[in-house]
């Protein structure tokens, strides 16, 4: 029986095999110890609690010399009175069941606003929820420049292609509240595998008695905790307006500095740049060039792909069994399952199996220290900016990795897709770069983490 798991877990196009992801992905023990000696003593629940505090305080008390709040970016913000009940909102541990469960905890602003803990991305990706042992099953997507996402629609038939929404399946479509971002701040808090509240009443009742409720009712009206309902839209219209604020998408990366002709790229970002836009065919989802006007680039399109990203096999979802009865066996099958639950979009959920949202670039690099491991993907298998890159560029020059003949990921084979439908062939997989070309568009990334200049 063993063998027979261990060969249904290795083979198929729906299965990556159980190849161990190399060495640049998944750093061995005393690689991650190495790098957590350089880490900050305290936890981001700490860091949560601190921003929390502080944002409490009236502005005017604040003293503008002081490091901001959110980040590390040398630039304060000041925030609309919307914008500050959505910040204390997002930092607010006390919105979860039990305590201690922020949205900052699993959206980190040092991190470019995605999971802040090294070891976990190091490992399974996936972030553990307010109650103990119990784990989602993605990796935590970046919750800024996600605001200005569309709500989900159908762009062409045709090519069953679908834009907008948020999560990476898609299913905050913005319906409810006109804003994909709100609709996707109301999921986590009664998510039981997050935020673990049991009611949105609950919820509500928490801010109506915290220690901002007398903002809640000036930005909303005092009458606002009288209705449950109202209440919890308003609460995630507010987490929305503060993910849309200039301190979440603050376009103040040394790419945005040299758009506006205030900084300069060096010979290899420029290669990168053209490498990104040309060759390597990434600004084909990931927009590049400023918009009307000179509105900043989002690098997203905000539509849906299948990249034959592997199984992460260290996801602790797969031994949820509480939550996910199919264990190993589950499969994510992103927007296509989302759209399966729809009745006017069940006809195209075939054609979007395994596709999930294109992300924003902008962060993709943006780390607290030089030492500290991202993960990349959406279930977080990529564990460096180098190694996603060459995946791109060689998922189908090289073989598969089967449990008969190992090899090195990245290196000797690549893992099956964890979907095997639907898969993008035209714009990666075999890109004809050059090892020099991959470093030049890594390098190209890391011009685009915000806190490189202050905007006014």
């Amino acid at each position: 029986m063993r063998r027979v798991l261990f060969l249904a877990l290795g083979m198929g196009g729906l299965l990556a095999c159980g190849s161990p992801p190399a060495p640049d992905e998944s750093p061995p023990a005393e690689s991650v110890d190495a790098r957590t000696e350089a880490a900050p003593a305290h936890t981001e629940a700490d860091e949560a609690q601190a921003i929390f505090e502080a944002t409490l305080l009236p502005e005017d008390s604040l003293d503008a010399e002081a490091p901001p709040a959110a980040g590390d970016s040398e630039e304060r913000v000041r925030l609309t009175p919307v914008e500050r009940l959505g910040k204390l909102l997002f930092f607010d541990r006390g919105l979860s069941e039990p305590s201690g469960q922020a949205c900052a905890v699993c959206h980190g602003p040092s991190v470019g606003w995605t999971g802040p803990e090294l070891l976990i991305n190091a490992t399974g990706s996936v972030y553990e929820g307010a109650v103990k042992g119990r784990f989602g099953n993605r990796k935590p997507p970046s919750s800024a420049y996600a605001t200005p996402a569309p709500i989900l629609h159908l762009k062409d038939a045709r090519k069953a292609l679908f834009v907008g929404g948020n999560f990476w399946d898609g299913r905050a479509t913005g319906e409810e509240l006109g804003n994909p971002a709100a609709d996707q701040a109301q999921g986590p808090f009664l998510n039981p595998v997050e935020q673990n509240n049991p009611s949105e009443a609950v919820v509500v009742a928490k801010v109506c008695r915290g220690p901002y409720a007398s903002l809640f009712r000036s930005v909303y009206g005092s009458s606002i905790c009288q209705n449950v309902a109202r209440a919890y839209d308003a609460i995630a219209l507010a987490i929305a307006a503060y993910e849309d604020s200039p301190e979440v998408n603050a376009f103040t990366s040394k790419y945005d500095a040299w758009l506006a002709g205030r900084a300069e790229l060096s010979s290899q970002e420029r290669w990168g740049l053209r490498l990104f836009e040309g060759k390597a065919l990434c600004a084909n989802c990931h927009p590049s060039q400023p918009g009307p006007r000179g509105k900043p680039p989002l690098f997203t399109d905000f539509t849906y792909d299948n990249l034959g990203v592997p199984r992460n096999l260290l996801n602790p979802w797969y031994w949820q069994r509480e939550f996910n009865p199919l264990g190993p066996f589950w499969v994510d099958y992103g927007l296509g399952a989302f759209l399966q639950t729809r009745e006017e979009w069940r006809p195209f959920a075939r054609g979007n199996l395994g596709k999930v949202k294109v992300p924003t670039l902008r962060n993709v690099d943006k780390r607290p220290y030089p030492g500290f491991i991202k993960a990349y993907g959406h279930n977080g298998y990529f564990k460096s900016l180098e190694s996603i890159v060459h995946f791109y560029n060689t998922r189908d020059v090289l073989p598969v990795c089967l449990p008969e003949f190992p090899g090195t990921p990245g290196e000797d084979c690549w893992p099956p897709p964890e979907v095997g439908l639907n898969l993008n062939t035209d714009e990666l997989g075999n890109l004809g770069l050059t090892p020099q070309e991959e470093a030049a568009i890594v390098a190209f990334l890391r011009t685009l983490s915000d806190g490189y200049f202050q905007r006014h």
